[in-house]
């Protein structure tokens, strides 16, 4: 039998609804009420909204702490519970499956004025966890709310819409006549377009900027952070966020198992807390393989969120020398037109320029190739367009290889949109030296700041700085020209793997 301070909780064991509606833990959800002001459980006018609510954790531990703050103020433990439960405790359920599940983790019951309800002060079954269907707001095949596509999303009735009211309706705060002081939650993080592959919109940024619209006094929610420096039309949410004051808090993970256990999300998940009326620098916490940092700062610094701590030392020294970056050299996506699918034709006489792709090489007219052509009659370097872990991710040890495939291409040799180039050359020792170049530990440490999923594109060398590649270059001297110290040398080698592991 396990002993009391070993006891499971359910809210534990439930299975994801998905890898984008994920269930939180609730040592996940403590760890951000953690983070707002303790005086605020002793509060018996405080209101706490969570806009997503799926299994009801958040509430429920919102409600176990106001019952031990309250306690002097309303001693009657049946009165101090009703007062919580009909004044201070409110939801939107993602759907009518998830407000049943978060009224039976809240009030004990699946009707909130059921027989076995812990409170009888309600009129209605719901409460104050509402769901209610909403509808999108179809423009040109997409909604114009969340993007979401008009033929995936529009089913028949009693299937899932997705069209989550919180972003989509505000009929409920006009009804209520309601503000919130503390919105808290875990959003769905993103919808099919139905575009090539498994294309996805996010949406987590909707729910976090409808929550600040709504003017709260602390927002806290958790959301991949992907944000930091991609994700499909992001830009503008990275800017405001990033430039945002009130940000004074955010935990990150870059594996996104440290968090949800079992559950693998793009470019780790992060949890922050936005205070309205003290803005300042941001709190930044990292959680790295065992290594946890900490680090006052602005989030504005460069146009990526740096998610290392110990990484922006290094990256303010190399920006000191004012050089131009590689960005300025590399190819965009599909350097020559040929899609990642295409596999070519065996050489002869008439297909003579060879191109590699996934799975080996072929060979093409020198007339099919349409775009690139500048780089034909050069030697550049070909790099994989993917990360080689997982969505960015690192080994069991904590560290990265990043590159998956470096290869320098000769004249006549081209690639498809498995890759991306870089530079083009008249000698073959110049890009060789790149190869090299990019083999360093000190230049993949600096793209990687930069990664936040699986994908490689030119904007990620935003930090790694042009060098003379009539010479060969090593991190030890690259170590010495930027003037790096032992400890952010050991940051690097213990960060980044040898090419060749």
């Amino acid at each position: 039998m396990l002993s009391n301070d070993h006891r499971s909780d359910v809210l534990d064991c439930l299975a994801n609804l998905s890898s984008d509606e994920v269930f939180t833990p609730p040592r996940i959800v403590n760890f951000m009420l953690d983070s707002l002001p303790v005086n605020l459980w002793e509060d018996s006018k405080i209101k706490f909204l969570d806009p997503s609510s799926k299994s009801g954790v958040f509430l429920r531990e919102i409600t176990k702490r106001l019952l031990i703050g309250l306690e002097k103020k309303i001693p009657d433990l049946k009165e101090r519970l009703d007062h919580i439960l009909l004044n201070q405790v409110y939801a939107l359920s993602l759907t009518d499956l998830t407000g049943n599940l978060s009224r039976r983790t809240l009030y004990c019951a699946k009707k909130a004025n059921g027989k076995y309800s812990i409170t009888n002060k309600f009129n209605s079954e719901q409460g104050n966890v509402i769901f209610r269907e909403s509808n999108h707001i179809w423009k040109n095949g997409k909604c114009s709310v969340c993007g979401a596509n008009k033929a995936i999303y529009e089913k028949e009735d009693g299937l899932e819409k997705h069209a989550y009211e919180f972003i989509h309706s505000e009929k409920f705060f006009k009804e209520k006549d309601m503000k919130f002081d503390v919105i808290i939650g875990n959003p769905p993080y993103q919808l099919e377009t139905g575009g090539s592959g498994r294309q996805a919109t996010p949406i987590y940024n909707k729910f976090v900027e409808q929550a600040i619209s709504l003017k709260p006094r602390y927002l806290c929610m958790i959301t991949p952070s992907r944000w930091y420096s991609g994700g499909m039309g992001l830009s503008d949410y990275r800017k405001n966020m990033s430039k945002d004051r009130r940000i004074r808090k955010i935990v990150d993970f870059t594996n996104s198992k440290d968090c949800f256990p079992g559950v693998s999300i793009s470019g780790g998940v992060n949890y922050f807390l936005w205070d309205r009326d003290n803005p300042g620098k941001c709190e930044f916490i990292s959680n790295h393989h065992e290594r946890t940092t900490n680090l006052k700062r602005y989030l504005d610094e460069f146009d990526f969120i740096i998610r290392n701590n110990d990484a922006l030392n290094i990256i303010r020294k190399v920006n000191n020398k004012n050089e131009k970056t590689l960005s300025n050299i590399v190819s965009s996506i599909d350097p020559f037109g040929f899609k990642t699918s295409f596999r070519g034709n065996p050489k002869s006489d008439r297909y003579t320029i060879e191109i590699f792709h996934s799975n080996g090489s072929g060979h093409v007219e020198r007339k099919e190739i349409k775009q690139g052509l500048d780089k034909l009659d050069t030697y550049k370097v070909m790099l994989s367009q993917t990360t080689s872990e997982h969505a960015g991710e690192p080994s069991k040890d904590g560290k990265y290889k990043l590159f998956s495939k470096i290869k320098v291409l000769k004249p006549n040799e081209i690639c498809t949109f498995s890759y991306i180039t870089i530079g083009k050359f008249k000698s073959k020792k110049e890009a060789d030296n790149l190869k090299r170049y990019l083999e360093t530990k000190f230049a993949r440490f600096l793209v990687l700041q930069t990664i936040s999923s699986i994908h490689i594109t030119k904007d990620k060398f935003c930090f790694l700085p042009e060098q003379d590649f009539s010479r060969e270059l090593d991190d030890n001297f690259l170590f010495k020209k930027y003037k790096l110290d032992k400890d952010e040398i050991e940051i690097i080698e213990n960060t980044i793997k040898e090419m060749s592991s």
